[in-house]
């Protein structure tokens, strides 16, 4: 993690830590380093979720890009990979997402995609961050070398929901499906997309007004949508996040399939259909669940740090073409570059249309070990040095040997906020669960200590 970026972006409240002159010099920044050397007049596009604070941000950001001499195209409220697909489709030189994903309203973001629909390598990012702290002479444009903005909304949207559909292996003609949209960027689009397909759609959190986005819903919130599945009698049911790059969903009865469910599941149908290339990129975070499910069926699975971008990284590098994180966000490589909630969902839909097994029946398939994650509070300037202090060390150490080989510990700094994060994982819930109360609190007391 750099100065300004973390694993996911530019992140912070909005107006406090991510200021309008930090989206500002974030844009003329942007767009110094990745147009440098273009013979032609450079193109970014910039789409948001439905944060109140994004059309201050964006408004900025589009200022820096235009300052120092691109144009901008402004894409409106949109998906994550809507963006990311629409840079790479339309061949712009790079697409903006101004977001903090599953965070509140009152915290926002700024990540960058590639003109291929690639997030930028920290190598990128670490020459943006060294330009905005020392701009270089000549980065801002004069006369008629300003950028200008222009839109690009109603066209934007449509071109990305036909996209998702036509990426479908099928369709859920009949299918109740019940979707919670988070009230966000998935409020343009999930009902378009689902409908099109042919299911019996319901939506709920899909009235975005600028502040009650990831408010008691979406994919962090997985309560209401389990019980209204079940009382409504739905066939299934799914959540995506804020900015719709994640899909988490619920079988029948009211129980969550979450990212390790749906990745197993995926991978034994691309497998059987000869389409799985390779095996299945997971982070240190998937369930054992996953790793013993795919080892059964023959499937190789990878391990990454956290982050759908270092996912990414390892299916680029093996040429995979599956990967994805537990939290949902999951990537198809052979029609997205980026984590992709809506297109996770239309995938796993169409496989159990196919399968003429219920929701809770393909859940039931694949074991998960009971995980128990507690999240302590860390500034941001220590979050780090956490796991390498000796109280912790030895409380670690005393979990694994009490686990062996059927649990283990994970301690690691959030990437997007000022938490540590530690994961106890083994056979017995309850045992879990004390093991991890006691790690937590061996590690506030040593913060506290710092």
């Amino acid at each position: 993690m750099g100065k300004y970026f973390g694993t996911d972006g530019a992140r912070g409240v909005a107006n406090v830590e991510l200021t309008a002159e930090l989206a500002y010099r974030i844009g003329v920044a942007a767009a110094y380093v990745l147009t440098r050397g273009l013979r032609h007049r450079p193109c970014f596009f910039i789409g948001r979720d439905t944060r109140i604070s994004g059309n201050m941000l964006e408004a900025a950001l589009e200022a820096g890009i235009c300052a120092a001499g691109a144009d901008v195209v402004s894409l409106g409220v949109l998906p994550t990979p809507a963006v990311a697909y629409l840079t790479s489709e339309h061949q712009a030189d790079a697409g903006f997402v101004i977001s903090a994903s599953h965070n509140p309203f009152e915290h926002n973001g700024i990540k960058i995609f590639g003109s291929r629909g690639y997030k930028l390598k920290d190598e990128q990012e670490d020459q943006i961050e060294r330009c905005m702290d020392d701009l270089p002479a000549g980065a801002l444009a004069t006369g008629a070398g300003l950028g200008r903005v222009t839109n690009l909304e109603l066209s934007a949207e449509e071109e990305y929901a036909d996209h998702i559909v036509k990426s479908a292996p099928g369709r859920i003609d009949g299918m109740r499906v019940l979707l919670d949209c988070a009230n966000g960027a998935a409020s343009q689009t999930a009902g378009r997309i689902f409908g099109a397909l042919g299911a019996d759609v319901t939506l709920i959190h899909h009235s975005p007004n600028g502040v009650n986005i990831n408010e008691g819903c979406g994919s962090t919130h997985m309560g209401d949508l389990c019980a209204q599945v079940q009382a409504g009698r739905y066939d299934i049911g799914a959540a995506f996040d804020g900015d719709a790059d994640r899909c988490l969903l619920v079988d029948e009865k009211g129980r969550v399939i979450d990212g390790d469910c749906v990745l197993a599941l995926l991978a034994d149908k691309m497998r059987r259909e000869g389409t799985l290339h390779g095996g299945v990129s997971a982070t240190v975070m998937s369930n054992l669940g996953l790793r013993s499910f795919c080892r059964e069926r023959g499937i190789e699975v990878g391990c990454t740090k956290v982050g759908d971008r270092y996912v990414l990284e390892e299916m680029l590098e093996k040429g995979w073409n599956l990967g994805g994180e537990q939290s949902g966000h999951v990537i198809l490589s052979d029609y997205a570059t980026t984590g992709d909630g809506q297109l996770t969902a239309a995938h796993f839909l169409c496989m159990a249309a196919q399968s003429g097994k219920k929701a809770s029946e393909l859940r039931d398939m694949v074991p998960s070990f009971p995980q128990v994650t507690v999240n302590v509070p860390a500034p941001n300037s220590v979050k780090k040095q956490v796991a390498g202090l000796p109280a912790v060390r030895a409380v670690a150490q005393q979990i694994e040997q009490a686990f062996g080989a059927d649990g283990r510990i994970l301690i690691r700094p959030s990437g997007t906020e000022a938490l540590v994060r530690v994961m106890v994982e083994g056979r017995d819930e309850e045992r879990v669960r004390a093991w991890a109360e006691t790690a937590a609190g061996v590690i506030k007391q040593a913060v506290a200590a710092l």
